[in-house]
């Protein structure tokens, strides 16, 4: 959330921050209410100060008909306050919406676009991988290794439903063992985050209200989270930092949930685009200190590109475009894996950082040097998420006999150097 009076101040700032990630939000209606919402805040502030001013002289008041009077014309105050208390929550309640409706303003390096396909490419990485033979998909690949059952998944959970089993399990396993690994005395704290989270933290983080058709809602109020960030921004909500103890670093793991509402058609078939997967999120908490936040974020990307080289998985890195960039976004770089079978890189990693978009919202502070509270900045990014990893491991490393080559630095957790089936289904 930005502050109000931010947003007066600079409000063709923010109306651009508008136009560049296509959000229609009244800017200028949201001011003209803030307009009402401040006189009237004044005006009932001014009274509860008159009705404490009244509270006291009656107290003081010997005489009982001089008293008797202030009596009554307290009550009247009280009941003319009570009147403007309730004008202002009306206010409030077409004021929160509307605050909660105005985007982050975008990193001036974020270039215009509409949507994914506008993604300014940075860099790439790796060798693409020649094959002598049709390459198969990664459905063909692990139904012929008997590593993955979608019909028996879509039975038991519906559409995107799927078992992994055999090989893709260990393999899952290794992978999330290997992340782990990969930060050792990295300086990130290890964590498993719940899944089950209260909807303050979704408001906070940003992925209320605009989300509500991808997010899972149980009958206890509660929400099943799409990310690790989510849970983590909550785990500090109205907590205050010593600025020496930031940047705070964190790696979690987590279930998620996602109910992809908006991806009808896209990727129906395999295991890209599922309703339930495991991640593990790499995640800071800095100072308010914009340069600082821009090498933490290079340090985030950084994490993920050294993750994909060590699993010799080409990528290409891209800065999103306005269009595909999230409200609560300052900037994202997303990385891309190569799938040989679509003849495409697909998103396997987000970073992004929010300033204090969302720490402003859960009241997640530091006390810096000179004993100021200021508001923290968040990062985040992706270190690994399963299973949709496995989609480019599997096809990059497929061989002419339909077997899979596991890459080097995975072969040690597996104890072994290819996958062959061997299972019965």
């Amino acid at each position: 959330m930005l502050d109000i009076k931010f947003i007066r101040e600079h409000l063709d700032l923010v109306k651009d921050a508008a136009r560049k990630k296509h959000v229609d939000v009244d800017i200028d209606g949201l001011v003209r209410l803030d307009h009402k919402r401040t006189a009237t805040l004044q005006e009932v502030e001014k009274m509860r100060a008159e009705q404490n001013e009244s509270s006291k002289k009656i107290s003081e008041t010997s005489d009982e008909s001089e008293r008797e009077e202030k009596i009554q014309q307290m009550r009247a105050l009280k009941t003319f306050l009570q009147k403007k208390e309730q004008e202002l929550e009306t206010v409030m309640q077409k004021w929160r919406p509307l605050m909660l409706q105005v985007p982050n303003i975008p990193d001036m390096s974020v270039p215009e676009g509409e949507s994914d396909a506008d993604n300014k490419e940075a860099k790439t990485w790796g060798k693409i991988p020649e094959f002598s033979f049709e390459p198969k998909n990664h459905v063909e690949l692990m139904k012929s290794l008997n590593m993955v059952d979608f019909e028996r998944g879509t039975k038991v959970a519906g559409f995107r439903g799927y078992f992994l089993k055999n090989d893709a399990v260990t393999l899952s396993l290794a992978l999330w063992r290997f992340v782990f690994d990969c930060f050792n005395n990295s300086g990130y704290e290890p964590l498993m985050a719940p899944s089950l989270v209260r909807g303050e933290n979704l408001y906070g983080t940003g992925h209320l209200p605009h989300g509500v058709d991808d997010i899972y809602k149980t009958q206890d109020d509660l929400y099943l989270s799409a990310t690790a960030e989510i849970p983590l921004m909550g785990m500090y909500a109205n907590e205050v930092f010593d600025e020496k103890d930031l940047p705070k670093k964190f790696l979690a793991f987590s279930p998620c949930f996602r109910r992809e509402a908006g991806a009808h058609g896209k990727d129906t078939t395999g295991i890209y685009r599922v309703h339930e997967f495991f991640k593990v999120e790499q995640f800071i908490f800095g100072s308010a200190d914009h340069q600082d936040t821009v090498v933490l974020h290079e340090e985030l990307t950084k994490n993920a590109e050294e993750v994909l080289q060590k699993l010799e998985i080409p990528y290409r890195v891209v800065i999103n475009c306005g269009g595909d960039l999230g409200r609560a976004h300052v900037k994202t770089h997303d990385i891309e894996a190569w799938i040989p079978s679509e003849n495409r890189y697909g998103e396997s990693h987000s970073s992004s950082y929010y300033h204090d978009f969302q720490t402003r919202r859960l009241n997640i502070r530091y006390r810096d040097k000179d004993g100021s509270l200021r508001f923290v900045y968040s990062l985040n990014n992706t270190a690994l998420a399963t299973p949709r990893i496995l989609i480019s491991i599997i096809e990059n490393n497929q061989q002419e006999d339909g077997s899979i080559k596991i890459p080097r630095v995975l072969q040690g957790f597996m104890e072994k150097e290819v996958i062959r089936t061997t299972f019965d289904n």
